[in-house]
């Protein structure tokens, strides 16, 4: 994928946030890719990540089990699809390690950064299949939570 095959937004399917974040990019990059620094970042508090696995391949697993205040656990396989060291991370819970179909396709997430001096623009798509899985994921609080998300990813690049 060039950035330049980068799927135009579709309104009716996508979603898209886009922040600065207050640290040069390859601090962000560390704490995108690295498991030790995701299961820190990766959810709104006070939910947790209690597992990361991470293989930063294409074909590699992009794995985190959330777990909610009350203990339930929530697992999420997918599958990296396309990797630009500090540029664009592409990955989708369509497959699962080594292009294997899910079960449950939701969406396939595009994140990239760019460097703007000292602090880092990164943007997330969001890309559904269909409205109804748009829609789900706006219910869900895709923008407050993926904003929380990157808030505490603001706070833990500064320690880093």
């Amino acid at each position: 994928m060039t950035q330049s095959s980068i799927p135009t937004i579709d309104p009716n399917l996508d979603l898209v946030l886009e922040r600065t974040i207050d640290a040069p990019l390859a601090l962000v990059w560390s704490a995108l890719t690295k498991p030790e620094h995701v299961v820190k970042w990766f959810v709104p508090a006070p939910w947790t990540i209690t597992a990361c696995e991470i293989d930063l391949r294409p074909g590699g697993i992009f794995r985190t089990v959330m777990r909610s205040p009350e203990g339930q656990e929530f697992p999420n396989d997918g599958c990296f699809l396309d990797i630009v060291p500090q540029e664009r991370l592409v990955w989708t819970d369509a497959l699962k390690r080594g292009w294997r179909p899910s079960e449950n396709p939701f969406f396939t997430a595009i994140v990239t950064l760019d460097t703007q001096g000292d602090v880092t623009r990164y943007i997330a798509r969001a890309i559904h299949r269909d409205p109804a899985g748009k829609s789900k994921h706006e219910e869900m609080g895709f923008h407050q939570g993926w904003g929380t998300c990157i808030d505490q990813l603001n706070k833990l690049v500064k320690t880093l």
